[in-house]
């Protein structure tokens, strides 16, 4: 038996560049599954590709549809001149965590969450000297030069739709920053996400973390919000401690991989 992509819409496009489409998968042309691939806007010379929502009828598992399904997606982004492929793997699906693995993929980031729903605990006072201000224009606009990824998500600058941008300072001395915004989860959710937090070397395990982080929270609180998400690297273990200590827990874990 064959099993073959079919694309089950139209190919989308948007004002970014970014393109993506929905496909079934088929065996021998019998619809048995589904899934999306795009891509996501280019850090580089070539956009990152994402693959989604791949699903593989019950009766149909453990026949490898799956695998032949992924590997159909990863040709698709092939010819969309994608040369690296991102998915996202919810933190309760084993399955597909072994099928990322089998297939190179390693694990590039974790996607944590924490509710905000229950009555904050009081907030413990900024460190001694700590002050944590918005942007002023000039710093905003330095600070988005500096990295150009920035400046591809914030087309707006900080006029950006949601986007808040805050520094820290200790006894006048430039102690972190902190960007926040909404962001839409590959679940299709849009929360509150904390893009950058950010502390320099010399101004670490001073409390300074911790004190952005909790600032974050009572922004999100402060505009109705429940939840607050946010992405870490698998090797900081510095902020993955800081992060379940405050209450985060995995939501999604980021796979990548580099196609030759």
């Amino acid at each position: 038996m064959t099993t073959t992509l079919r694309p089950s819409g139209p190919l989308q496009q948007a004002d970014d560049g970014t393109r993506s489409r929905t496909y079934e998968v088929c065996v021998n042309s019998r619809p048995v599954g589904t899934v999306r691939v795009g891509t996501l806007p280019a850090e580089g010379s070539r956009p990152l590709g994402t693959i989604s929502g791949l699903r593989v009828a019950e009766a149909d598992r453990g026949r490898g549809r799956g695998t032949v399904a992924a590997l159909a997606a990863e040709e698709v982004l092939r010819g969309w001149r994608c040369d690296r492929i991102r998915v996202c793997v919810p933190a309760d699906a084993p399955a597909a965590e072994r099928l990322a693995a089998a297939l190179g993929y390693t694990a590039s980031g974790h996607v944590l969450v924490k509710d905000l729903t229950a009555p904050a605990e009081p907030a413990p006072p900024l460190p001694p000297g700590l002050e944590i201000r918005p942007m002023t224009g000039a710093e905003a606009a330095e600070w988005i030069a500096a990295a150009p990824p920035r400046a591809a998500r914030l087309p707006d600058g900080p006029a950006t739709d949601g986007t808040r941008l805050h520094v820290a300072l200790r006894d006048g001395v430039r102690a972190g920053h902190l960007w926040t915004g909404p962001h839409l989860l590959p679940t299709g959710e849009r929360v509150p996400y904390v893009w950058e937090l950010a502390v320099p070397e010399g101004q670490r395990r001073r409390g300074h973390g911790r004190a952005l982080m909790r600032f974050a929270e009572d922004l999100v609180r402060a505009a109705g919000g429940d939840r607050l998400a946010l992405r870490v690297d698998p090797g900081n273990s510095p902020a993955r401690a800081l992060y379940a200590s405050l209450g985060y827990r995995p939501l999604l874990t980021h796979y990548e991989k580099t196609l030759y």
